[in-house]
């Protein structure tokens, strides 16, 4: 009896673990990173001619309306008459505007074309998707081709309205330039300079609110629309590698009470060198994604708003996947600790995605099978355990 005892209180006892089921399911591998909203198309107005501004009394987030509202006044005196050379320039810039004008209108007709022609696919692709003829990733396609053609139709609109008022412009510079001999005896004073919106919206920014003297090429307030927006993330260069083009974008912590879905347009050709808080030099790029929620999902959402951006590199609806803390490293082989019956078992383990919170599971477990979570070193190859808590898949 005495034996017994002393062998039982000797006996190892068995370790408290934390143990999580491997099972199928979806895998998601992204890119986390912070991003910045931006107005795809905005305007800077600036001073066309040095001159005397009036107070402007526009403040940001006041609509304006292409041609009609006064955006600001300027007087300038007779100084900016100009000489034979300078006409000759102001009569190039006049006929340099003309002909970038007829180019946005090419490029304008050639993107609505485009935009029509892909919507109409659209439209088909979604009668054969409802017929279940189109599989999903087709009609996706389908999608990103119509939504990108109809944001080039509404850039290439935008630019067609900026380079028409900067027409409007030119000629307008050239008349006030002329010198009284060529305009005529009668005229004796110069009217002020009245600057209206180049195209429709909203005022982003004033750059300059008081009256002043101000020089040519002055920046005077910046325009723009702010329910026409991208997401401009800055993601490690190595990780811009990974994203392709149409590519699902998760916006999180944005403030409203759901993420917002977003697809990559484009991952720029050139990176820049950014120092990090631990003064550590990485090499960075941008990622620009296009919203695809509407505008009622997020009505006060603005410019150079932050984001937290969750960009999908790699996903699959039928992952064999085991938490990460589970899967360890030891001599160049992955492992993991199985629970049969009340041991722990040492199993080597082919592993393949991870996006740090699990890992897809090529080989070495089986669907259903408890690994134990974070084993410490108390756990070896045929330790007695007991589950302290199971992990939710």
């Amino acid at each position: 009896m005495l034996i017994a005892l002393i062998v039982l209180g000797l006996w190892p006892r068995a370790i408290s673990v934390e143990v999580a089921g491997v099972r199928r399911g979806t895998l998601v591998v992204t890119v986390d990173e912070e991003g910045m909203t931006r107005v795809r198309n905005r305007y800077v107005v600036f001073a066309p001619v040095a001159g005397q501004l009036q107070r402007i009394d526009w403040k940001a987030g006041a609509d304006v309306v292409a041609g009609r509202t006064v955006l600001a006044v300027l007087e300038a005196s007779g100084a900016d008459f100009l000489d034979t050379r300078s006409q000759a320039q102001a009569e190039a810039r006049v006929r340099a505007s003309e002909a970038a004008r007829e180019a946005s209108l090419a490029l304008r007709d050639r993107a609505d074309a485009a935009a029509s022609t892909f919507a109409a696919d659209l439209e088909r692709a979604r009668a054969l998707r409802e017929q279940n003829v189109l599989s999903a990733q087709e009609f996706d396609t389908a999608a990103l081709r119509a939504n990108s053609a109809a944001q080039e139709a509404r850039a290439a609109e935008f630019g067609f309205k900026v380079s028409d008022y900067e027409l409007q412009q030119a000629r307008a510079l050239l008349g006030r330039g002329l010198s009284p001999s060529v305009k005529g005896p009668s005229v004796t004073s110069i009217e002020p300079l009245v600057i209206t919106s180049p195209v429709n919206g909203k005022i982003l920014r004033v750059f300059q609110e008081s009256a002043r003297v101000v020089p040519g090429g002055f920046p005077l307030m910046e325009i723009g629309d702010p329910t026409d927006l991208e997401v401009r993330i800055e993601v490690l260069s190595r990780d811009g590698v990974g994203i392709q083009p149409g590519a699902r974008v998760l916006l999180e912590q944005w403030g409203g009470p759901q993420p917002l879905t977003a697809r990559v347009r484009l991952v720029e050709p050139s990176a820049f060198t950014k120092i990090s808080a631990l003064g550590v030099e990485e090499q960075r790029v941008y990622v620009v994604a296009d919203f695809v929620d509407p505008i009622e999902r997020r009505p006060t959402l603005g410019d150079s708003y932050r984001v937290e951006a969750r960009v999908v590199t790699w996903e699959n609806p039928d992952t064999l996947r085991a938490p990460a803390g589970a899967l360890f490293q030891r001599r160049g082989e992955w492992l993991a600790f199985v629970v049969e019956g009340e041991r722990a078992v040492l199993r080597r383990v082919t592993v393949g995605r991870n996006n740090g919170i699990e890992m897809e599971v090529l080989g070495g477990l089986k669907e259903g099978q408890l690994v134990v979570v974070y084993p410490g070193d108390k756990v070896t190859d045929g330790t007695r355990v007991t589950a302290l808590s199971v992990t939710p898949p």
